[in-house]
């Protein structure tokens, strides 16, 4: 459950267009559904773009009921999903004509600091809109020269799952979508909420090698062995202690022997260097929100601040 200081009641607006692609927006909001009956404090909503309540699919299933975009006043703290469509409607002029009135909405919604975020091809419909002006920001691998080509003065990134500029997040489509919704509910919510989501969902987490802004605390969890993210989230709710292989083999019903075998094997590094890393990461954050060294120390469970600037000095080595 996430902490009973979260009181912000989040609004997730899910844009649902024309011959919208499935998994683009149903991957999304089943995360978001999860981390609401996990206790996130999120409502979903389903609104249209170009005010028709009825919507069909790529994949010919139908959307009823929907809400016009223009019924929702929003802040920092909501979020409003664009998903990828069918590539030939976005550059049928008639749609996009019909779009106006929305790209003019969602111009504002910039303005006021709501993020905005798209999946795969929806991408296109935030360039259109004008918000990705002087944006980065990335789409399906196979739309990529096309962006470019149409849109030749926003920055493109190539091989992200997804990128994060400002209040903007564009991902690379399909379940890059389901990556960009559990990074969101890492940040707004915390790690161990994204970790019980994304075990829910049965989903990995997965990572781009060049996007440095995705935490450590979520790497090495795509198993769906038990007792290891049981290990790890000990581990990670330890870190300022003292514990030993033994407490934590304690805690998970486990040998020590056998869960320092069964923990290599699944997280592919040790218990030490899985500890070590974690403490590393925290003690940088904290280091950079100017806390004192001696109280950082103490908080990461390093013995003494001359432990701590040595693992810093071969970490940075």
């Amino acid at each position: 459950m996430i902490h009973d200081q979260e009181k912000i009641i989040r609004k997730i607006l899910f844009v649902v267009p024309p011959q919208v692609h499935l998994l683009d927006i149903n991957g999304p909001a089943h995360i978001f559904y999860e981390a609401r009956e996990y206790g996130a404090q999120v409502e979903l909503h389903f609104i249209t773009p170009v005010n028709e309540d009825k919507v069909v699919s790529s994949s010919g299933l139908k959307f009823y009921d929907l809400v016009s975009f223009d019924h929702f006043e929003l802040t920092k703290e909501d979020f409003i999903i664009v998903p990828g469509i069918y590539f030939s409607l976005l550059s049928d002029k008639k749609f996009l004509k019909n779009c106006q009135p929305f790209f003019q909405w969602l111009r504002v919604q910039h303005q006021l600091k709501v993020n905005i975020s798209s999946v795969c091809t929806g991408t296109f419909l935030l360039a259109e809109s004008g918000v990705l002006a002087n944006k980065s920001c990335t789409t399906h691998w196979r739309r990529i020269n096309a962006f470019k080509k149409r849109f030749p003065l926003i920055d493109m990134k190539e091989d992200r799952l997804f990128v994060v500029d400002e209040n903007i997040y564009t991902s690379a489509g399909i379940s890059s979508g389901i990556d960009l919704a559990l990074y969101i509910l890492e940040k707004k919510f915390g790690t161990k909420l994204a970790i019980d989501v994304a075990k829910e969902a049965v989903v990995y987490f997965r990572r781009s090698e060049s996007d440095p802004q995705l935490s450590i605390f979520l790497q090495y969890r795509n198993h769906l062995n038990d007792r290891i993210h049981q290990a790890q989230e000990f581990i990670i709710e330890n870190l300022g202690q003292k514990f030993t292989h033994l407490d934590i083999a304690n805690h998970v019903n486990m040998s020590p022997r056998n869960l320092t075998r069964v923990f290599k094997k699944t997280t592919g590094v040790t218990i030490h260097l899985y500890t070590e890393k974690l403490r590393i990461e925290k003690a940088l954050n904290l280091l950079a929100e100017k806390n004192k060294i001696e109280t950082v120390a103490s908080l990461c469970g390093f013995k003494s601040v001359s432990q701590l600037r040595k693992v810093l000095n071969n970490h940075q080595a």
